[in-house]
């Protein structure tokens, strides 16, 4: 059985089936296409109904995954424990404080989430908030990028973005998403009090339905020819202005 488990992958239906029902943290889950038998069916069905990702792929990306014999199934352990969104504001308010949480949509670029979360924790942001779909796997390039980040800010990982927006305004924080479309700057607009920011894919940026729920869109002031930044760049100066702000702009 040892053989099926490699740094924080698991392969195979029995031991799939085994970490599953050991409740640890669970990435993500891969299963080969076309793959038909009652075990496979429970393996999903679990999956699906615990939060966990599950991508079907075809042989080749599984055979990229382990040459060994994965049986149609591979799975990765999450090196981090989710925190529920709903703590952490709980917590955060009866601490006395102004919640300040920063959510991704889209961001997929390991390196980029690491970096991210380096930044997000250096300025003092209470929680990372990302989808169950279409978001960084948190590997060991997303650990190693984070410089230990990671394992220290707490990371909420939410089935719907939507509903995520709608609980954190109902609970009082100002919901603002950056975009090169907004008007408004961000040099100019109140960033203190409860808030969370929200960055969007470096493709196209926050989803349409996303930025419909919004507070306020806002934008950085770039003088120079190009239009946009790295994702990580750009939530690094969103970050630390929040942080200026929150200190009296005595930074």
């Amino acid at each position: 059985m040892e053989d099926n488990y490699k740094n924080n992958m698991v392969f195979g239906i029995h031991p799939v089936l085994e970490l599953i029902r050991s409740q640890k943290e669970i990435e993500k889950v891969y299963i080969q296409g076309g793959t038909r038998s009652p075990e496979i069916a429970e393996i999903a069905n679990t999956c699906r109904a615990n939060g966990v990702p599950v991508q079907f792929v075809p042989i080749e990306k599984m055979n990229r995954l382990t040459r060994k014999n994965h049986q149609g199934v591979v799975a990765f352990i999450c090196p981090i424990e989710y925190q529920p969104l709903e703590n952490v504001i709980s917590a955060v308010f009866e601490e006395g404080r102004d919640p300040f949480v920063l959510m991704l949509d889209r961001v997929t670029d390991v390196r980029n989430f690491g970096a991210i979360a380096r930044t997000a924790y250096a300025a003092g942001v209470d929680a990372i908030v990302t989808p169950n779909h279409g978001s960084a796997s948190i590997n060991g390039d997303a650990m190693k990028t984070s410089a230990g980040a990671l394992s220290l800010i707490n990371v909420c990982r939410v089935e719907n973005l939507k509903d995520a927006i709608d609980f954190l305004k109902a609970s009082g924080l100002r919901v603002v998403g950056f975009t090169e479309k907004a008007k408004e700057s961000l040099w100019k607009s109140d960033l203190t009090g409860p808030l969370c920011v929200m960055m969007g894919s470096e493709e196209d940026g926050i989803s349409p339905a996303y930025m419909k729920r919004l507070d306020d869109h806002l934008m950085i002031p770039m003088p120079g020819d190009i239009d946009s930044l790295n994702v990580s760049v750009a939530t690094g100066v969103v970050c630390f202005e929040v942080v200026r702000q929150r200190m009296g702009g005595k930074i």
